[in-house]
């Protein structure tokens, strides 16, 4: 089954990292993704730029209401996520306990509704 893990962060502390702490991070995701690969179970991961670059649509009267920035000003924010291919949920969240972002955010974890 698929679950899609979705890492939450405060971009604004992750922005500031002093270099040595970023490649520290950085090093501890590529453990961890060659550990998913290893496992075969990972289907796609990528980090996300910071909410200020997103784009919302709302639908208003029929019509595309385009506004530049987040749909919700948080705390956190999405910074990245993984789809992996995995039994059942249990395996999903020992995964998602796994990932680098447990340390330093929120994992949000959903199984994926195939259409």
């Amino acid at each position: 089954m698929k679950y899609l893990l979705m890492i939450y962060n405060d971009e604004t502390e992750v922005m500031t990292l002093p270099k040595e702490k970023m490649e520290q991070r950085l090093g501890a995701y590529g453990a961890f993704i060659e550990a998913m690969n290893k496992a075969g179970v990972c289907v796609a991961i990528d980090r996300l730029q910071p909410s200020s670059n997103a784009t919302t649509v709302r639908m208003v009267d029929g019509k595309a209401k385009v506004l530049n920035g987040p749909y919700a000003e948080t705390k956190e924010q999405l910074g990245g996520y993984i789809l992996i291919d995995v039994p059942d949920l249990d395996a999903a969240l020992a995964w998602a306990a796994r990932c680098p972002g447990a340390g330093h955010g929120i994992m949000e974890i959903r199984p994926v509704w195939s259409m």
